[in-house]
């Protein structure tokens, strides 16, 4: 699967806007939601971004399943923060006792990450990645940086299945993990197998490239990108909303 859900399966409120007002909001949307210091704020910023996400058409249940990828290393923070963060001690456990300080930091920030994983989601996931670059590029992003995020794109597929047919190999010859310094020594090798099978692809790839022509630059893309009246509309609404987190971050 992409980087994203495509759009042709359902069009929503955000399909026909230009991908570069897509990044623009979602890059300010992180900004504002990561300089929130007050919970009940970032509570209301994470509540918008949920309803955001479900306006541009990620369901409940796709929603839930990609934030439950984040969710194990926020239980670790939960658990860990207040036991590490001096404060007014609210539990004591096997001599070690957690702060009230640090339970709010830590639930402040599991609070952000969530907000800012779901305006990613629903902005910039249910893009294609190829547009992502293509955006980014318009932008006026680093032209290195998007050659390697549009081949990463393109080719980790490709090394995904290499590691596939590797595996398979190895479990051909009777290879079983287990805890041992064999199994340990064959995974080692696997992965370096990996590195020398990418970085051969690798050269392949950019000398075929070479032979087509290609001077560093790709193909300005066939779809034109423009503004338009929808774009400014959203805009605008996600501006407002983002003044009023930060209003209401400077009035508390």
């Amino acid at each position: 699967m992409s980087l994203a859900d495509t759009e042709a399966a359902a069009p929503t409120v955000v399909s026909e806007l230009d991908p570069r007002t897509r990044l623009v909001a979602a890059f300010a949307s992180v900004l504002v939601v990561i300089s929130l210091n007050h919970l009940p704020i970032a509570a209301v910023a994470l509540l918008a971004a949920l309803g955001l996400a479900l306006v541009c058409g990620l369901g409940p249940s796709a929603l839930t399943r990609r934030l439950a990828h984040l969710e194990g290393f926020m239980v670790v923070l939960l658990v860990l923060l207040p036991f590490t963060t001096p404060g007014v001690p609210v539990l004591e456990l096997g001599g070690l006792s957690a702060s009230r300080e640090g339970l709010a930091r830590a639930l402040l920030i599991v609070v952000k990450v969530n907000a800012c994983a779901a305006c990613i989601f629903a902005l910039i996931g249910t893009l294609e990645p190829v547009r992502v670059g293509q955006a980014a590029a318009r932008l006026g992003a680093p032209e290195a940086l998007v050659h390697l995020f549009l081949m990463m794109v393109r080719y980790v597929a490709v090394i995904r299945a290499e590691t596939g047919r590797l595996r398979e190999a190895m479990r051909a010859r009777a290879f079983v993990p287990r805890t041992s310094l064999h199994t340990w020594r064959s995974l080692g090798q696997l992965c370096g197998m990996v590195l020398v099978r990418a970085l051969e692809r690798a050269e392949r790839v950019h000398e075929a490239m070479r032979c087509r022509g290609f001077d560093g630059r790709f193909p300005a893309p066939l779809s034109a990108f423009a503004f338009g009246p929808a774009d400014r509309a959203f805009g605008v609404a996600v501006g407002a909303v983002l003044a009023v987190l930060l209003v209401l971050e400077h009035l508390i």
